[in-house]
C-alpha cells in the first residue's frame, strides 16, 4: 500500500543520473519535494510527463520546491536519457538494491520490475502533504501537483 498524505516519508539515499548522492533528508526545513515516481526511461509516457516537468520547471522552483523524479533505471541509461531529452532536475536511480525506496513508497510493481506512476509532494518538515498513483499507461496531471503546492 502507497504511503499515505499525513505519513512521514519515508528518508532514502539513491544516486542521481550525474553520480551524485540524493537523500530526502537534505531537503528537510529548506525545500517542499515533489517526489515523483516512474516506471522507465526512454517510454513515451515517461518521456512525456519528465519533459512537461521541464517544460514547467518554474512552477515548481518558485513554489520553494525541489524536483525528484525516481525510476528502477541505472544512473547511466538515466544520464544519457537526462542529456537526450534536457532534463536538468535530479533523476534518481532506485536501481539497486531493486527497487526499494519504490517498495517503501508502496510504489514498486513485483510483476514487472518497476515504480508505478506514483507522486508525492512532501513538506518541508518531511510529511506527505498530497499523492496520486496511477497505472503504468496513466499519466498523471502537472497541474495537480501545482494545485497541492499552492495548499502548502
Amino acid at each position: 500500500m502507497a504511503i499515505q498524505v499525513g505519513d512521514k516519508a519515508p528518508d532514502f539515499e539513491l544516486k542521481d543520473n550525474h553520480g551524485a548522492t540524493v537523500k530526502l533528508s537534505d531537503f528537510r526545513g529548506d525545500k517542499n519535494v515533489v517526489l515523483l515516481f516512474y516506471p522507465f526511461a526512454f517510454t513515451g509516457v515517461c518521456t512525456g510527463e519528465l519533459c512537461s516537468l521541464r517544460d514547467n520547471l518554474p512552477q515548481f522552483t518558485d513554489r520553494d520546491t525541489q524536483l525528484l523524479a525516481v525510476s528502477n533505471d541505472s544512473i547511466h541509461a538515466l544520464r544519457v536519457f537526462a542529456e537526450q531529452e534536457g532534463l536538468e532536475y535530479p533523476l534518481l536511480s532506485d536501481f539497486w538494491p531493486h527497487g526499494n525506496t519504490s517498495r517503501d513508497y508502496g510504489v514498486f510493481d513485483e510483476d514487472k520490475g518497476c515504480a508505478l506512476r506514483g507522486t508525492f509532494i512532501i513538506d518541508k518538515e518531511g510529511v506527505v502533504r498530497w499523492t496520486v498513483v496511477n497505472g503504468l499507461p496513466d499519466a498523471r496531471d502537472l497541474g495537480e501537483y501545482v494545485k497541492a503546492l499552492d495548499t502548502l
